[in-house]
């Protein structure tokens, strides 16, 4: 076996590690308050992984691989020795899947995106140098990683109020709920459409303009407006005076709600966070076939399945200590409450996707979460669970750093 063979093997292999590695964490606690609110057990978030990340890896992944890949290092440094940006690609990746697989199984929710732009950053710079690395990208990466919490956990936080003034406030929180409900299934289908269907499919060739996309996606959210429509008027009617039925069964319908904001996250994260695994590929992929750097490389749909579905793989495997975190020790979690913050996640990370920012989905997440908690006050939240997370997410970047320094010097000491 040649060089350039056994290099294109290691990275497909280190490229399997790390999406199981980012299902078993990133996924789990994408997935975790459905089934932490019971509106999902594992098995049917898994199935439903399974179609939506994949959906989101295939058609909607390409824009965030692509600053993965040749964003946070300059390869033109390597224009010399393009193999060499080939090995810290490799180590990038073995890297990252290290700490994530560590992460997991202690039921840390880390952010994949930190482990791999840490380990991509470690290998840039003991490999070219401060220079090598593109600090203005990096910060506009590192200034996403604390705006996206933020914008999570204020969307999620007015969502939830709305829900709570609108609906459960009211006398009859059931017949409150059979009118906005259908809006808000219009609103998520709206959204979701609009992001599949606008620059969406530009790996199928299928992508459409923003007016025509909208148009599309105002056609998919009312067919859905009059689903729900039709199925909410089938709910029995509660005695307002039965206040604790009322609740029951205006959760109840929350429930069928939160199932498709499942979907809508799964879709979402597949859509950012497989390039967290395919992007280095990509480059390595790229470098072995023509033998040199690139500016510009197609993104092989094959890369983007592969992906997808080693991530579905990973959460199955290795997902529950993450999921368990995530969907009951942060605050409890009720359908209603699940859908606030997966719906605010969901939505943040779709735009930051289309912008091209490999946001994390755990900080994301993480703080639609803590967001739908602080609405019912500060009491609800569990500081010390929190506060590890923000620990784990300090540690991650130095430790992917230093451990893709250390491969990236054993691949270089050991091989041309």
């Amino acid at each position: 076996m040649d060089l350039a063979t056994f290099l294109l093997w290691f990275g497909i292999l280190a490229c399997v590690y790390m999406a199981c590695n980012i299902g078993a964490n990133d996924v789990a606690n994408a997935m975790g308050t459905s089934v932490g609110s019971k509106s999902l057990t594992f098995r049917q978030a898994v199935l439903i992984a399974a179609v939506a990340e994949f959906a989101g890896a295939l058609f909607v992944g390409g824009h965030v691989s692509d600053t993965v890949r040749k964003g946070m290092v300059d390869p033109n440094l390597f224009a010399d020795t393009p193999m060499h940006l080939v090995y810290g690609m490799i180590s990038a990746l073995v890297a990252a899947s290290i700490w994530l697989h560590i992460a997991s199984s202690l039921g840390w929710p880390v952010s994949t995106t930190h482990s791999i732009v840490g380990a991509v950053v470690g290998f840039g710079v003991i490999a070219g140098g401060a220079e090598a690395v593109n600090w203005g990208k990096v910060g506009f990466v590192v200034m996403s990683w604390v705006v996206s919490p933020v914008m999570g956990g204020l969307v999620a936080y007015g969502v939830f109020r709305f829900i709570t003034v609108k609906i459960f406030d009211q006398r009859n929180p059931v017949e409150q709920s059979k009118k906005w409900v259908p809006l808000m299934v219009f609103v998520v289908f709206v959204i979701l459409a609009n992001a599949m269907v606008y620059k969406g499919l530009k790996n199928l060739k299928l992508d459409m303009g923003f007016q025509n996309a909208m148009i599309v996606a105002l056609g998919v959210g009312a067919i859905s407006f009059v689903i729900a429509k039709f199925l909410v008027n089938k709910i029995k009617e509660v005695s307002p005076d039965d206040i604790n039925q009322q609740f029951a069964s205006t959760e109840y319908i929350f429930k069928f709600l939160q199932v498709i904001t499942a979907f809508y996250v799964a879709f979402a994260h597949g859509a950012n966070d497989v390039a967290n695994a395919v992007g280095p590929l990509a480059a390595v992929v790229s470098i072995l076939k023509s033998g040199s750097v690139e500016m510009k490389v197609q993104m092989p749909l094959w890369i983007l399945a592969l992906g997808g579905t080693c991530i579905v793989f990973g959460l199955m495997i290795w997902g529950t200590r993450v999921m368990e975190t995530i969907g009951k020790k942060i605050t409890e979690i009720t359908p209603s409450r699940g859908f606030s913050a997966e719906f605010a996640a969901a939505t943040v990370v779709l735009i930051c996707s289309k912008m091209g920012l490999p946001i994390s989905t755990t900080h994301t997440l993480v703080g639609s979460v803590i967001g739908v908690g602080f609405a019912r006050g500060l009491a609800s939240l569990n500081l010390a669970i929190i506060k590890k997370i923000v620990v784990s997410w300090i540690a991650t970047i130095p430790f992917t750093a230093v451990l893709a320094m250390l491969f990236y010097k054993t691949f270089t000491y050991f091989l041309p």
